[in-house]
């Protein structure tokens, strides 16, 4: 008979070697935005399924920390955005805690983005039309799920959609009113990518107050 002992893996031999490129700081743009630009369309090529998720750190009043994965929507120099409801557990952190770190983690390229900074909503205009440009299912997804809060079961769930259904029989579904969009707006921006023994390369962006970018490398 196994037990948790017999299945236990051996964390510590999972070891690897990051070999495929450097990082140098001739190679990066001046603007983050630019330099997230290119790596971002290498991913793309490269791991092109879901590219865009990234893990969204928060902080509730108490320093309560939590992370998940979300997806990005849209970014420009104003900032990276992304979508959900605004009644969740990351929403009520952001709340009250407006401040955010994001994580881009690219295996096949070995490649890591690190983003820090505050966090506001977006517009309703431009929440409203990101909503209605998403497949009819997930807007009476949005509708039907109060977010993080408990829930008997699955039939509950199913029955919630069910009743968002009824309510919107065709595909006129509005924008919910606790539903929408967060930006975060970079302080400073992190480029990682693997190199061997360790001897990661890492490249910062951190915003001047006259809105310059100074560059500086971090020890590994």
């Amino acid at each position: 008979m196994n037990t948790a002992a017999d299945s236990k893996v051996d964390v510590a031999a999972l070891r690897r070697e990051y070999t495929l490129r450097g990082l140098s700081r001739k190679d990066l743009a001046a603007s983050p935005f630019v330099q997230f630009g290119r790596w971002f369309q290498e991913a793309l090529a490269t791991q092109s399924d879901e590219a865009n998720a990234m893990t969204l750190a928060t902080a509730s009043t108490d320093g309560q920390p939590s992370a998940r994965i979300v997806l990005l929507k849209a970014w420009d120099e104003q900032g990276f955005v992304f979508y959900g409801n605004y009644t969740s557990r990351k929403a009520q952190d952001l709340e009250t805690n407006p401040k955010a770190g994001l994580l881009f983690f690219w295996d096949a390229l070995e490649r890591q983005v690190r983003i820090e900074g505050s966090v506001e909503r977006v517009s309703h205009e431009e929440a409203e039309a990101y909503f209605l440009s998403r497949p009819l299912g997930n807007r009476l997804g949005a509708w039907a799920s109060h977010q993080s809060a408990v829930v008997t079961g699955r039939e509950e769930l199913e029955a919630q959609m069910q009743r968002a259904q009824e309510k919107f029989p065709d595909e006129n579904v509005p924008l919910p009113p606790f539903w929408g969009g967060y930006r975060i707006k970079p302080q400073c921006i992190e480029f990682w990518q693997g190199r061997q023994a360790r001897m990661h390369d890492r490249l910062r962006y951190s915003l001047e107050v006259d809105g310059t970018w100074r560059i500086e490398r971090l020890a590994p």
